[in-house]
């Protein structure tokens, strides 16, 4: 990166150490801290989305949607994690790729399925062999975020059922009876009381997602528990900056970042508990009340 650094073998010191933590790969070491915290920035919504709509469904007086949303919750539940996220971005990645051969290659005379293989034509793979590297890396990222937000969906459509169900039954008929619908009641009424029952199981969900992220190894993507391995083990003369094996100062590294994550996601989702309490029937909104007087 800097001239001085043209001969690895020429510096020592700070100098050496300066050069070697601007490498190609450190800077994509530092890179990949952005892509976790990418993840949860965009997983997070998805899950939450996910989730609300698996505790619509299983509260939902159309039996067959109801038993949809419940079994979503209860398969994906009761099923480890790490299960999850290998098979779901499998299964996209080959259902995705079964709907493209169908529409694109219908003179296709071979099987799809030969023995273990999945074999698809040409035009149909995603992405195609043509495509640049990044596209590979973005629709790798895409499979692991609907991994991600599908399991932690899940999970989050359990905590909003019962989030729902803690909400007094009489204050929905109260507005029923006051005229409104039953759209009306459950948007005015029940969704923007029910935040406040869910906050603690949304809020341990979220940090359960902070500690899943180096699951992002385990389907291919170069995240920081990638780079970590790769840059901290020994490397011999052969490399330009030859060392021994560092990789407990760089999991050290990584323990500190997870730790300053978890610190700040209290701190944000105290103040939100605090917002959400306001005015609410709660044991958090009678010490508010008795505050203010």
């Amino acid at each position: 990166m800097f001239a001085s650094c043209a001969d690895p073998d020429a510096i020592e010191g700070l100098t050496w150490l300066l050069c070697y933590l601007t490498t190609g790969k450190h800077l994509l070491f530092y890179t990949s801290f952005g892509v976790v915290l990418l993840l949860m920035l965009i997983t997070a919504p998805a899950a939450l989305a996910f989730g609300f709509g698996g505790a619509m469904a299983a509260r939902s007086h159309f039996l067959p949607l109801s038993l949809i949303g419940k079994a979503y919750t209860a398969m994906v539940r009761g099923v480890p994690d790490i299960i999850f996220f290998l098979f779901v971005p499998i299964a996209l990645d080959q259902g995705f790729e079964y709907l493209r051969h169908k529409a694109k290659c219908s003179d296709w005379e071979q099987p799809i399925w030969q023995g273990n293989d999945f074999v698809v034509c040409p035009e149909a793979k995603l992405p195609l062999s043509s495509s640049p590297q990044w596209i590979h890396e973005t629709y790798g990222f895409t499979l692991a975020v609907l991994a991600f937000a599908i399991v932690f969906g899940a999970f989050a459509a359990n905590v909003i059922y019962g989030a729902m169900q803690a909400v007094p039954r009489a204050q929905m008929e109260t507005a029923e009876a006051y005229g409104m619908s039953h759209r009306q009641s459950f948007w005015r009424i029940l969704v923007p009381q029910m935040w406040i029952y869910a906050l603690p199981g949304l809020s341990n969900l979220w940090m359960i997602l902070i500690k899943a992220t180096p699951l992002l190894f385990l389907l291919g993507i170069r995240d920081i528990v990638y780079w970590a391995r790769e840059l901290g083990g020994s490397k011999t003369s052969h490399f330009d900056y030859p060392h021994p094996d560092w990789r407990v100062w760089y999991f050290l590294a990584l323990l500190v970042f997870y730790l300053l994550m978890t610190k700040l996601s209290e701190k944000v989702l105290g103040r939100l508990t605090v917002r959400l309490s306001h005015g609410q029937a709660t044991l958090a909104g009678e010490m508010q009340r008795k505050a203010a007087r």
